[in-house]
């Protein structure tokens, strides 16, 4: 049992493996938080209630003490006294916004249910958790608030959501709806958020708590690469191994808010959920309005702990199908090598060459449909062009298949090209504001899959294609953010919830085609990590992490990623140099180590490689395929950050701590360097370990505390790749 109620005292314990999560439901009537931190065995002590000043308007004539400015809130609505920033916002009838959500009973049950129509975390079985809803009342407009908490019993989670039920009479508006909200007892905090854009996606920033709003949010209807919604608070003795971390993660990917905010007597309000600029839901009579899953975390072992609580959770309980636990193939795939100019025997030839390399998958990108030489026209159009596949889609995975490569295909079904045949016959299908200009980006409109049937024309003409040919990989991109949110078939009222709408809609596609197809493995992509985020892992295990393939670069962006998404995630690709996006000239091995530390494959032309070069990738793939497991499946430990200096580290551990691999990278050399040892992490001190590199055994505690002395590397941009095995 990891729920208990003490009925005497309205206290609600929460405890998962190693940490403890408090309510207490204040005379009664109001649910406050009062504790989350490491494991408790008792029931902490009641909320300390302090009369303040007039400015804080008290709850009740009776109790002074009580005021819903300084208590710290369950979940805080607007109007009665709370000048911070609400977890629900409405407009009733009579055009008042004002609301007083009173606690009136409980439920505790064994497991987790899901959330309709939203990607969620799940249990395999009812022992893995347990569920606690609270119920809220306001009696003027009958509405329902259910405070919904899942605590896994092995893993520092606990999992929230909201659902709003209206048992009035009357239509209410929803305008807020927030996942999640805990109110900290202090402001002593760093706040980290992962941040960045297009090809810089996820890079970390540090801020300390003050006075005031910390706030990441995408406005742009999807995640974004912008910012991601993901945030953390640090204790200001927190690092990477230590120290107390708390971690919000929501599952969605659309709009979002996180933010944390400062009031006068340093109580630190978390809030996160669906972005409510521009967003209202009509609840009428008899229905209810579910908002998503906001994933907490608690690790006292800093920021690793907390990673790697994510890591296990989304790997094993947001993933889902055939692929969570199996391997990933290598894969080659043409895009870097030939855009939009290429024919069936040149894809032939590229997949051929792959395939003596040990290869084990080929992907046909952008520009095998309609008639898209260019990103000008065709999105919609999921025709297969017989100018450059003259024997067909089918044809061509058929001769693939035949040289015992898997085949792949990319697609960006969520799009229109206005020069489409889709688009000429249905004009309206897009996203659009009747009297406003049709905003183009990368030459596309986005298709409003607010409506059933543009969602069904998407499952209908994507599994058409994917009957057609022997497929077993697909890349489902989406290359543009929305503009002009508006939908043709939705009344005046709801024009605000195309963007929510569209998100569902988006969801009922993903769960309808991957349902179809179970036996392929899907990759999201949106211009690489514009939507890496946990609702998309629930359809698709693996996400294109970044279109920015440069290697060094890669080393942030990887690491940053790392911080919520596990390597099972992450897809990283070898590709040409000079870089198509940096230009910059790196090693290809060094370019190899970076893309090993994911979903290992290439982009480039192998077609031209030099003999040295067919040598090192041949050599590469080798190597990769005796970690890979290890690498998708094992514990990720940060050594290194490359936000903080020249060196940048990262290693993964089996569960059974028998082997690790590391990977070590300097990016400019330096004159004169000093000797440096590389400090290893999450080994079993007492085990011995067989270095690769040198033949060398070591002690476990020997290899974290001492550390492995590190190569002179000569030139910029050098990396070092470290096995270790028990003997």
């Amino acid at each position: 049992m990891s729920i208990y109620y003490d009925d005497s005292r309205k206290v609600f314990h929460l405890q998962s493996e190693q940490s403890s999560y408090v309510i207490e439901v204040v005379r009664g009537e109001l649910p406050a938080h009062i504790y989350w931190g490491p494991k408790l065995e008792g029931i902490v002590q009641p909320l300390n209630l302090v009369e303040r000043c007039s400015f804080s308007p008290t709850y009740t004539m009776e109790d002074k003490r009580i005021s819903l400015d300084t208590i710290p809130s369950e979940f805080p609505s607007y109007g009665n006294g709370d000048f911070r920033e609400p977890a629900l916002e409405v407009h009733l009838v009579d055009g008042t916004t004002v609301t007083d959500f009173l606690y009136k009973s409980y439920k505790i049950n064994k497991g987790k249910p899901e959330l309709k129509g939203l990607p969620s975390t799940y249990v395999e079985s009812e022992e893995e958790a347990e569920t606690l809803e609270l119920f809220l009342q306001d009696a003027k407009s009958g509405l329902i608030a259910v405070l919904s908490y899942t605590v896994f019993n092995n893993q520092d989670v606990i999992t929230r959501s909201v659902r709003i039920e209206n048992q009035g009479k009357d239509n209410v508006v929803l305008k807020r709806v927030l996942s999640a909200n805990v109110d900290f007892h202090d402001s002593d905090y760093d706040m980290l958020q992962l941040s960045g854009t297009w090809t810089r996606e996820r890079h970390i920033y540090k801020r300390p708590l003050v006075p005031g709003i910390h706030r990441i949010d995408s406005k742009r209807g999807a995640s974004s690469s912008t910012q991601n919604p993901f945030m953390a608070l640090l204790a200001k003795d927190a690092t990477e191994d230590h120290g107390e971390v708390y971690g919000f993660s929501l599952v969605y990917s659309g709009s979002f808010l996180a933010q944390a905010e400062v009031d006068p007597y340093g109580i630190s309000r978390v809030g996160i959920g669906i972005q409510p600029f521009n967003f209202q839901w009509l609840l009428e009579p008899g229905e209810s309005f579910q908002a998503p899953e906001a994933v907490l975390v608690r690790s006292s072992q800093g920021l690793g702990g907390l990673s790697r609580t994510y890591h296990r959770l989304y790997r094993t309980r947001l993933c889902r199908g055939e692929f969570r636990d199996r391997k990933r193939p290598i894969l080659i795939n043409n895009w870097e090598a030939t855009y939009f100019n290429f024919n069936a025997d040149k894809i032939k030839e590229i997949a051929q060459a792959g395939k003596d390399l040990g290869l084990e998958l080929f992907v046909l990108d952008d520009g095998w449909f309609g008639k898209r030489d260019n990103d000008d026209s065709s999105l919609g159009d999921w025709v297969e062009d017989r100018r450059k596949l003259p024997e067909g889609l089918g044809k061509l995975g058929e001769d693939i298949t035949a040289m015992g490569m898997e085949f792949g295909l990319w697609f960006e079904p969520e799009m229109v090209s206005p020069e489409s045949d889709l688009y000429r016959e249905h004009p309206d299908w897009c996203l659009h504001v009747p009297g406003h200009k049709r905003t183009l980006a990368r030459q596309q409109l986005v298709l409003d899959l607010s409506r059933k049937d543009v969602c069904d024309y998407i499952v209908e003409s994507v599994s058409s294609v994917l009957s057609s040919a022997p497929i077993t990989y697909v890349k489902w991109d989406m290359n543009r953010n929305m503009t002009e949110i508006g939908s043709a078939l939705l009344p005046a009222e709801r024009q605000r919830e195309t963007a929510h709408r569209y998100i569902l809609g988006l969801y009922d596609v993903l769960e309808r085609i991957v349902t179809r197809f179970p036996h392929i493995l899907f990759e999201s992509c949106s211009g690489g990590g514009g939507r890496y985020d946990p609702g998309m892992l629930y359809y698709m295990p693996q996400t294109w992490t970044s279109d920015d393939s440069d290697a060094i670069e890669r080393l942030k962006i990887q690491y940053g990623t790392s911080m919520v998404y596990p390597a099972s995630s992450m897809c990283a690709h070898v590709s040409a140099v000079p870089n198509h996006q940096v230009h910059r000239i790196t090693p290809l091995e060094t370019r190899g180590h970076v893309a090993m530390s994911g979903n290992f494959g290439y982009e480039l032309d192998m077609t031209k490689l030099t003999d040295d070069e067919r040598e090192d990738i041949r050599k590469q793939v080798s190597e990769y395929k005796e970690l890979r497991m290890l690498i998708q499946f094992g514990d990720f430990y940060r050594l290194l950050s490359p936000f903080e200096g020249n060196q940048t580290a990262w290693m993964f551990v089996s569960d059974d701590k028998k082997e690790a691999f590391a990977t070590y990278f300097r990016v400019l050399a330096e004159p004169n360097a000093p000797l440096r040892r590389l400090r290893l992490k999450g080994l079993d001190p007492a085990k011995n370990y067989k270095l690769e590199l040198n033949g060398e055994v070591y002690r476990g505690d020997e290899l974290m505390h001492f550390g492995l002395s590190l190569p002179q590397l000569e030139g910029d941009f050098k990396s070092l790749l470290v096995v270790l095995k028990e003997v």
